[in-house]
């Protein structure tokens, strides 16, 4: 797969392993992925979730500002709409 050039990225997107399937339509559409950790989740324009329990275990303790998305009963196509409204 041919990721997009750099200039051509939209913003880095935050991503629960269990929607690994989404990685690859969000590179496609010029986003950066990546899957998140307690390192990295500070570094995302956006996170998006795969469940209606929008509980971030593993960041309990950090403030998160950038919008959070519930993937769960959503196509592809909703979910990159909602992002391009950010």
């Amino acid at each position: 797969m041919l990721l997009p050039e750099v200039d051509d990225m939209q913003g880095v997107i935050g991503l629960e392993k269990i929607l690994s399937n989404l990685a690859e339509v969000l590179e496609v559409e010029g986003y950066d992925v990546v899957f998140l950790d307690d390192s990295n989740i500070n570094s995302v324009d956006a996170i998006i979730v795969g469940g209606a329990d929008i509980n971030l275990s593993y960041s309990q303790d950090v403030s998160i500002d950038v919008p959070v998305i519930n993937a769960a009963g959503k196509t592809f196509n909703e979910i990159i709409a909602e992002l391009e409204l950010m």
